[in-house]
């Protein structure tokens, strides 16, 4: 099983990373339903930050990642899929007792794991970019500065033109 095929299987939903339960059980080899049914046997092993019921709304959201729908009748589940984060993958393993999904579980694993380490070396990328960024901006103030007051220096002239005199006047 390849880790690029997972990893366009990993959504965002929420600033979480999360997969669908038909795109699990096409990895597992196994129905959508059984799946469901599964994880519905076992509610308890999934709290609310391990599987994600969505509504309709946040469902039509999601989809947009993804792409449009397939016209053939009876291929999309009528009921609104559940959402699994990392833990909830790695729960799904006690729950899916099957020599294939405890393989799949793994590769899975490894996509969440290797898509954490990307987004961590993105941010630490950004903040020397940004350190880059203050430390020249502190160097080129000068430069700045004057660059503002040539740029508004046709503006000031103006100013001075439409200013009134001030002081005394002779009768």
């Amino acid at each position: 099983m390849e880790l690029e095929i997972i990893k366009s299987k990993i959504l965002e939903f929420k600033g979480l990373k999360v997969m669908i339960d038909y795109d699990l059980a096409e990895l597992y080899g196994i129905e959508t339903k059984y799946l469901k049914r599964a994880v519905n046997r076992n509610k308890e092993r999934f709290p609310s930050d391990f599987l994600i019921e969505i509504n309709d709304h946040d469902w039509k959201s999601l989809r947009c990642q993804f792409g449009t729908l397939k016209a053939e009748r009876g291929k999309h589940s009528k009921y609104l899929p559940y959402l699994f984060t990392e833990q909830g993958v790695a729960m799904l393993a006690s729950v899916l007792q099957s020599p294939k999904a405890i393989e799949v579980n793994i590769f899975i694993v490894r996509a969440f794991v290797y898509m954490r380490n990307l987004v961590l070396s993105h941010s630490e990328l950004s903040d020397k970019l940004k350190e880059l960024e203050l430390t020249y901006n502190k160097k080129f103030k000068d430069v700045f500065e004057a660059l503002n007051y040539l740029l508004n220096k046709d503006k000031q002239v103006e100013e001075v033109k439409v200013r009134t005199k001030i002081g005394f006047r002779k009768p």
